[in-house]
């Protein structure tokens, strides 16, 4: 439980950090293009480091339900996989990077997915 939370509010805190480099360190360095795809990363970011809290307090309320840990590390890994392929690509101009983003945009469905299927298993 503790480690959901810690990791959601971490995720939480960097979203907001790199949300603000976006808007006053990269705003006249990208692209218009480029700078809605970074700004899209941390949306989604900061949407699933709150679903990491939430799975960290669903933990605390049913511990004998692993599929919220699974579902936890879903959702953290659609972060590494969605949002970061985009941070990536939007300072890189490398948009082959793109085609990672949709493995993380499923890690977010199967996380969430899992997340209903413990609510009913539990």
């Amino acid at each position: 439980m503790k480690l959901f939370i810690v990791l959601g509010a971490a995720l939480a805190a960097l979203a907001v950090g790199l949300g603000a480099f976006g808007a006053h360190g990269l705003e006249q360095r990208l692209s218009e293009r480029f700078m809605k795809i970074y700004q899209t990363g941390v949306q989604y970011h900061m949407y699933h480091a709150i679903g990491i809290l939430i799975v960290g307090f669903l933990i605390s309320r049913f511990p004998d339900v692993g599929l919220f840990h699974v579902a936890g590390w879903f959702l953290f890994s659609g972060i590494i996989l969605f949002s970061g392929s985009l941070y990536v690509m939007s300072m890189t101009g490398i948009t082959k990077l793109g085609m990672i983003t949709p493995l993380g945009g499923l890690a977010f469905i199967i996380g969430w997915v899992l997340v209903i299927v413990a609510v009913l298993r539990g």
